[in-house]
């Protein structure tokens, strides 16, 4: 999966549980329940494994339930919800490229 260049960046990582997951069709933020927080080394980790994942189709179902809000150490640099019906990710925030 590709991740924002940004992502190398990150300080702080929390785990989000998607309470309307409808909204992220559209929605500009991700909201939901930050469920736990990891830093540096065990963030880096997580974003390893992010990015080892396989691409997918595009928005088959796009239900997500679970998210990751990546922060550096001043500030957000990029959101990402995941949906394991179908498998696809939508990554967006200042650190990412509007294409």
């Amino acid at each position: 999966m590709l991740l924002p260049l940004t992502h190398v960046k990150t300080d702080l990582l929390e785990v989000v549980r998607i309470t309307d997951p409808a909204r992220h069709l559209t929605s500009e933020d991700l909201a939901g329940e930050a469920v736990a927080t990891w830093e540096r080394d065990q963030a880096q980790q997580a974003l390893t494994l992010i990015a080892d994942l396989p691409g997918s189709e595009r928005y088959r179902c796009f239900l997500p339930g679970w998210g990751i809000r990546a922060h550096s150490s001043t500030d957000l640099l990029f959101e990402s919800a995941f949906c394991f019906r179908c498998h696809g990710a939508r990554i967006w925030g200042p650190g990412v490229p509007t294409e």
